[in-house]
């Protein structure tokens, strides 16, 4: 009913969703920071919470008639910190570098030191990168994986902490296929003095099914979106780990009493760097994280890992060069350098053959970003969809077909017809347009 009524009012913009969805439905999408929202999702994501202004925190609003939205903000939060064993979450955020914006107006003043994983090796564009409102503000220091390994070496980070003492240290990546050691990096946060910040936005579905190492008990902040390995709506949420001390000092000048960790971040994300929340996404994150508390998640979340580890070990098998060998996660880095091809190259010629990737800087890129040596590859989405390692390991023989004939235009039009047959046996959607 309501895609007549769209088609009716604006048919322009509807025909616009319906190919949309029919790309979804017969693409390989195997960009690794998407996925697929259930129905349910987007049902809450598409309600009349839309309408609703909800400035503050439930029971603590700035509007009025939040009797309803206060519930399901309380549920999400409950929700999440069920989900993470967290003590404290804000599932506010509209984005995960809202949340990350935040941490920083938490823990740092302009000009304090930040180090950060690398943009270039992996890391996340805003935990320092110049172009970003991080590397503006603060003082970005990098630390990066070895260039015979692909692998961080945590003495060499150690060393790097000493010498650049950060106010801030902070961990997760974009495109990095191995797990972190959380222990390490909280021992170099202590012997330097700096706060521990870690952000799992790529990884968050694997960490709550048990399957990473757990940053909570070890980091003093952590930030995530709610979409890729989460499956949720594209939002972002802040957590804080039980039994950590909660406390920066900070004595609030009305009432002379010293603030937790909780409360400032709070006031970081309203009215510090947001205002009214998106109470229709935050009732779809609910939704995810129920979904994410059920038995089923943990096995999807485990063939999620499996098919990423089938894939690498196909590209592996027909000679392709893998950043750190292989993956511990949801995606595959491949330096295509020994193909000679770039990974501008390779990701325009794969969306011929409807096979999605993107192009990525690898370690010691030789390109520029804009160009790439790599490409990066993520099993969170087509997993969703119902595809096992067989699936996985077929869909890197089409890839190297393709990537192995860049100029066979013809190749690439014959595979996009396999994939779209692929892609039939496992329909996104019994619907034509979401």
């Amino acid at each position: 009913m309501i895609n007549n009524r769209l088609n009716e009012q604006d048919p322009e913009v509807f025909s616009l969703i319906e190919k949309e969805t029919d790309r979804q439905n017969q693409n390989a999408e195997m960009i690794a920071s998407e996925n697929f929202a259930s129905k349910a999702v987007m049902e809450a994501a598409g309600s009349v919470l839309t309408n609703k202004y909800a400035e503050g925190l439930p029971s603590k609003r700035y509007y009025g008639g939040c009797k309803f939205v206060d519930v399901i903000e309380d549920l999400a939060r409950d929700r999440a910190k069920s989900l993470f064993k967290a003590d404290w979450v804000n599932v506010q955020p509209h984005s995960g570098a809202q949340a990350n914006a935040a941490v920083y107006l938490t823990f740092m003043k302009p000009g304090d030191k930040l180090l950060g994983f690398d943009l270039s090796h992996g890391g996340h564009l805003t935990h320092g990168s110049p172009v970003n409102f991080s590397g503006i503000l603060y003082d970005a220091h990098f630390y990066g994986v070895e260039e015979s390994t692909g692998r961080l070496d945590y003495d060499k980070i150690r060393d790097k902490a000493k010498k650049v003492k950060p106010k801030m240290i902070s961990i997760g990546a974009s495109a990095h296929p191995r797990d972190f050691d959380y222990e390490a990096f909280r021992d170099i946060a202590d012997e330097t003095g700096a706060f521990l910040w870690m952000d799992m936005a790529h990884t968050a579905g694997l960490i709550a099914a048990g399957l990473l190492n757990d940053p909570l008990p070890w980091c003093h902040v952590v930030t995530t979106t709610t979409h890729k390995t989460l499956r949720g709506p594209r939002g972002g949420m802040i957590l804080v780990g039980k039994d950590k001390e909660n406390t920066l000092g900070v004595v609030a000048p009305k009432s002379g009493r010293t603030k937790n960790w909780s409360e400032l971040l709070d006031s970081a994300v309203f009215p510090g760097t947001q205002g009214g929340p998106l109470m229709h996404i935050i009732a779809a994150k609910a939704v995810a994280f129920g979904e994410a508390l059920n038995p089923e998640f943990v096995t999807y979340q485990k063939q999620v890992i499996k098919n990423a580890k089938a894939m690498a070990d196909k590209f592996v098998s027909l000679g392709y060069n893998l950043v750190s060998g292989g993956t511990d996660n949801h995606l595959v880095l491949i330096d295509l350098r020994n193909k000679g091809i770039t990974g501008k190259t390779a990701e325009a010629i794969l969306g011929k053959a409807e096979i999605t990737v993107n192009k990525n800087m690898v370690p010691f890129d030789t390109e520029s970003p804009f160009v790439t040596s790599g490409i990066r590859i993520g099993a969170p989405a087509m997993t969703t969809r119902g595809m096992g390692t067989e699936e996985f390991e077929y869909l890197a023989v089409l890839m190297d077909k393709v990537l192995s004939n860049p100029e066979n235009n013809d190749l690439h039009v014959k595979t996009a017809e396999e994939v779209k047959e692929l892609c039939q046996r496992f329909p996104l959607y019994n619907f034509v347009t979401v």
